[in-house]
């Protein structure tokens, strides 16, 4: 499996500095960051590690689960995965993060609502990302709808 880039450039403190994450390997894009920012509620326009994260959740766990489903002989028509990446204060000083929910909604022909909920599992537990997060108290929310 290949190596996976990315890279940031920062100028200044943490309270009046900012940065540039890269998507190095991909060339996809830039991404502006900043801590006062990633503080805020409403972002400010810029990303942040949590958001990255996330992404990075969200993506691995629904391959994941669409490898699980398949394994099963399901075929899924859609799904919709999000995760919600908190960040708070750690007891030991700075920050950590202090949860994540996935949340996943899928229509997946083949499969009964226990069988969806069993995959569901088995994908939060094999995604290397919830591994690699295994630190972290991660919740899954999910549930199997109909078209």
């Amino acid at each position: 499996m290949p190596t996976r880039t990315a890279r940031t450039a920062w100028d200044g403190g943490l309270q009046d500095g900012s940065g540039q994450v890269e998507l190095t390997s991909s060339g996809l894009g830039t991404f502006e960051v900043s801590f006062p920012k990633r503080a805020s509620d409403d972002g400010g326009g810029v990303t942040n590690p949590e958001e990255l994260v996330g992404a990075a959740h969200s993506a691995c766990y629904a391959m994941s689960l669409a490898g699980q489903l398949n394994a099963r002989d399901a075929t899924p028509q859609s799904m919709e995965i999000t995760a919600e990446v908190t960040l708070g204060p750690d007891p030991e000083g700075g920050f950590k993060l202090t949860g994540i929910v996935l949340k996943v909604r899928g229509e997946v022909d083949g499969i009964d609502e226990a069988g969806f909920l069993e995959a569901a599992h088995a994908a939060k537990v094999g995604c290397p990302i919830s591994k690699a997060l295994a630190g972290v108290d991660i919740t899954l929310d999910a549930a199997l709808e109909t078209p």
